[in-house]
């Protein structure tokens, strides 16, 4: 299989056990009826020797696949589709916009297609999306300056009560009471191990996870009220630069960040935290050696524990921790996620 540094024993398994982590991440092409198939697939699997693997849907169909009538391949909602792509940058460009059903039906996208991916990955529907938005886009502008009834009509209102209304809804607060109010924005974006959701506002970084992160949603909530904020669909500068530097790392033209982080935890995590900074590129520790870094030789447990509550990915390594027989050990975005990382990295370390 091409692409990902995934076994065919790994796929296979995931295969045969619908693993939804494993979504998007390979095509399964089934020699025996010539389709091929989504990992979580409700058809009756193969034996081994029947499947081979792509990590595109364009390679099963150029390998003669043709698309399973079940699972639906190239429909994939893991994946952000063409479709999708230009309706989020539309919205982006212009986030007062506002794209009913009747208007998808004209751009030739079907509305139900839509409303499916967006429940699927946001948890609410498109309209709901583009409403947030609005409040986001509406949120800022009060706090720059703008007088409310200016905010709402820039935002596409055509009223006033209307975006009163919503406004609360969303925020839990009157316009007027939100100049001094906290917002946090988070993206939805695709990578080659998956989808990942970021959060921050114009401070710096907040949260960075795979979508399919069990903790995910505990997560959200902590950050919703330790920083007494409003989590809303939108964009800043620092995600907007988060997705240029993650583009580079997976390129294999970036070793180091420099987007600003903003971590919450106790004395003891943010010990930790700051410990997986220090590991560099393509190299790895033990928990023993950490917990020895930050003076604390005989809390090895303790040190997995804070490494496990990490909220940003990738960035704060704590993929680079292993245990101390070299076996791989704990991972909120899976094990596999972690053997990917860390052969990825040592392939570009020098």
């Amino acid at each position: 299989m091409t692409g990902l540094n995934i076994s065919n024993e790994l796929a296979y398994k995931a295969l045969v056990n619908k693993d939804s982590c494993f979504e998007g991440l390979f095509f399964a092409g089934i020699k025996s009826t010539g389709i091929f198939c989504l990992p979580t697939c409700r058809a009756r699997k193969p034996k081994k020797e029947n499947v081979e693997f792509f990590s595109t849907a364009k390679e099963a169909l150029a390998n003669g696949y043709r698309p399973c009538k079940i699972c639906r391949p190239l429909e994939n909602p893991g994946e952000t589709t063409a479709e999708i792509k230009s309706l989020l940058r539309e919205l982006e460009l212009n986030p007062s916009v506002k794209i009913t059903d009747y208007k998808l039906t004209q751009m030739g996208i079907e509305p139900n297609k839509v409303r499916r991916w967006f429940i699927k990955n946001h948890g609410m529907t498109f309209h709901t999306y583009q409403r947030m938005l609005r409040i986001n886009n509406a949120l800022q502008n009060i706090k720059n300056g703008d007088k409310v009834i200016e905010a709402a009509y820039e935002s596409g209102y055509e009223s006033l009560s209307g975006f009163q209304h919503s406004f609360k809804k969303v925020v839990s607060q009157k316009p007027s009471e939100s100049k001094n109010g906290n917002t946090l924005s988070f993206e939805r974006f695709s990578t080659p191990l998956g989808p990942m959701l970021t959060i921050g506002n114009n401070d710096g970084i907040y949260l960075l996870e795979f979508t399919d992160r069990r903790m995910l949603e505990t997560e959200l909530k902590e950050l919703e009220k330790y920083f007494k904020a409003s989590i809303l669909p939108g964009t800043n500068k620092y995600i907007k630069e988060l997705k240029v530097q993650l583009d580079e790392y997976f390129e294999g033209k970036r070793k180091e960040f420099d987007v600003p982080l903003k971590t919450f935890g106790t004395e003891f995590q943010r010990k930790a935290w700051d410990a997986l900074l220090t590991i560099p590129y393509g190299t790895t520790r033990s928990y023993e050696e950490q917990a020895g870094i930050i003076n604390a030789p005989k809390a090895v447990r303790a040190v997995g524990a804070a490494n496990g509550s990490n909220r940003i990915a990738i960035i704060i390594p704590c993929h680079r921790v292993i245990g101390k027989d070299g076996k791989l050990t704990g991972y909120g975005g899976g094990l596999w996620r972690k053997q990917w990382l860390l052969e990825h990295e040592r392939k570009f370390v020098s």
